[in-house]
């Protein structure tokens, strides 16, 4: 019997691979970083080669490091930063353009026209999402729009689209698998939660060819296998999710209510509300979680733009610290921020503000104001912007949560999660197994192959590394976040497309 799942986690800013047994521990893991493009002020892109290459070395490291091959694998999962936007050629397999990262917001205008056209509330109402340029719908639209003739090849087929896990897979396959699983497809505005299809209407308004779309599939099943050249043997690929859907069913949030919070590139905020799609007034998303087999779970989502990117950039732009794991021990010099806030709206705000024109600010600086506030300002902005998630979440679903499970590679800062806590005025819950978007790939995968049983498997796997429980008192957690929300209104609309 296979002793082992590959999770291919394919990430904003990095490629990982992980090899997990069977309590869901790591075996061993293999990461290269993903270069950014940054072509105009708030527009991101990535080389579709780099993220294949890059996850490609990643999965074969990973194998060698584990010492195992492609017959120790019962099966292979993927995850993938959503929303982000890949146009290849059917023939060649060459991507037409540079990916568009779901932080961009090149495609701006056409929603402002969208909307303009009084078309926002039919998008809300059947994707459960926002018009907003963080999707791919109107992403795919932006690169059919630039190149002439682009859209007729599309609509012959030539020209395929997909988010990231689409594109691995079919590389994964040499072109066999043109997949998508229902999690990522619930990201594009072109997929109606509700029939759970492409939806003819919506693919009409974003002149979006129903021939260039992958065929959509459930998130636990077998898709296909890799082609022997990329392993040297043919391995089922069984397991694909959006990465904060992934990270949720890591977690083992499968009852509805139970919710999980990730600290990565941005910050995800995903509550389980079971068998129905909750609607959102308060700038929140509804999402497909997962579908196993023929059921179908749900979520509703806080999509925050910039989290741990905001350390990046105190490593690469300001220089501040040489690895971002340094910023526990910057931010520690001092007690506070001093009535420092920075606001990290370096491509807009997310959820529940929506403003693709505001712009990152730091104010409430002093004399005595230094780079260890502003770093402690920059982690602090995390928690804040948790909290306006779950303030909006809380009111909108009707559960008041009891304890926040925490995940992402900035879950290792014990100081952002003694914050959060305080500012949330509930207990924070961090799991032994961090890399959770990458464990409920690898779960996905081995239960369509029976590696994992069923769901009470992975809750048994689940295991508390350490609790932080608010600390702070009630005054001055409400003090602190309403200098946040003054902060907030600063940066509000600030970018003109002038």
């Amino acid at each position: 019997m296979s002793r082992y799942v590959l999770a291919l986690d394919q990430g904003t800013t990095s490629s990982r691979a992980i090899v997990f047994d069977r309590s869901g521990h790591m075996v061993s893991m293999a990461q290269e970083e993903v270069p950014q493009i940054f072509p105009t002020p708030g527009h991101v892109e990535h080389d579709p080669e780099t993220i294949w290459s890059s996850q490609l070395a990643t999965a074969r490291r990973a194998l060698a490091d584990a010492q195992i091959g492609p017959a120790d694998l019962a099966a292979i999962g993927v995850t993938n930063q959503r929303e982000t936007t890949i146009l290849w050629d059917r023939l060649t397999g060459q991507p037409i353009a540079n990916a568009i990262v779901w932080q961009s917001r090149i495609s701006a205008p056409i929603c402002d026209r969208l909307k303009g056209a009084g078309h926002e509330s039919v998008f809300r109402q059947k994707t459960g999402l926002v018009l907003d340029p963080y999707f791919s719908g109107t992403k795919i639209k932006h690169l059919l729009d630039s190149s002439d003739g682009l859209r007729a090849r599309a609509a012959r087929g030539e020209v395929l689209f997909g988010t990231v896990e689409t594109f691995l897979i079919w590389r994964l396959t040499s072109g066999r698998c043109h997949v998508t699983d229902v999690s990522n497809a619930s990201r594009t505005l072109l997929f109606n939660i509700h029939t759970l299809d492409w939806d003819a209407e919506l693919l009409r308004l974003l002149d979006v060819p129903r021939a260039m779309l992958p065929d959509i599939r459930g998130c636990s099943e077998v898709y296909g296998e890799t082609d022997s050249s990329v392993f040297g043997a043919a391995i089922p690929i069984a397991g694909a999710a959006g990465d904060q859907q992934a990270a949720l069913f890591g977690q083992a949030c499968f009852d509805p209510g139970s919710a999980k919070n990730t600290y990565g590139t941005g910050c995800f905020m995903l509550l389980n509300t079971g068998d129905s799609p909750v609607p959102s007034r308060k700038g929140l998303l509804t999402t497909v979680a997962w579908r196993l087999g023929d059921h179908t779970t749900y979520a509703l989502e806080g999509a925050v733009f910039i989290a741990g990117a905001a350390v990046q950039w105190l490593r690469d732009g300001l220089k501040a610290i040489e690895a971002s794991s340094d910023v526990e021990k910057l931010m520690a010099e001092v007690p506070d921020t001093d009535g420092v806030y920075l606001v990290p709206a370096f491509v807009g705000l997310g959820a529940p503000h929506w403003d693709p024109r505001a712009r990152g600010i730091i104010v409430g600086l002093t004399r005595n104001s230094g780079v260890a506030h502003v770093a402690r300002a920059a982690v602090d902005a995390m928690a804040y912007q948790t909290r306006d998630v779950l303030e909006a979440m809380q009111n909108e679903a009707g559960i008041e949560l009891t304890s926040l499970k925490v995940d992402g590679g900035a879950a290792a800062n014990g100081l952002l999660l003694q914050f959060q806590a305080d500012m949330l005025g509930v207990p924070v819950r961090r799991p032994v197994v961090r890399e959770t978007t990458a464990l409920g790939a690898a779960y996905l995968a081995g239960l369509a192959v029976g590696y994992w049983q069923g769901l009470d498997d992975v809750r048994r796997n689940w295991a508390l590394d350490r609790e932080f429980a608010p600390a702070m008192a009630h005054a001055e957690r409400e003090r602190l976040y309403a200098g946040w929300k003054k902060a907030v209104t600063r940066s509000l609309d600030w970018h003109t497309d002038d």
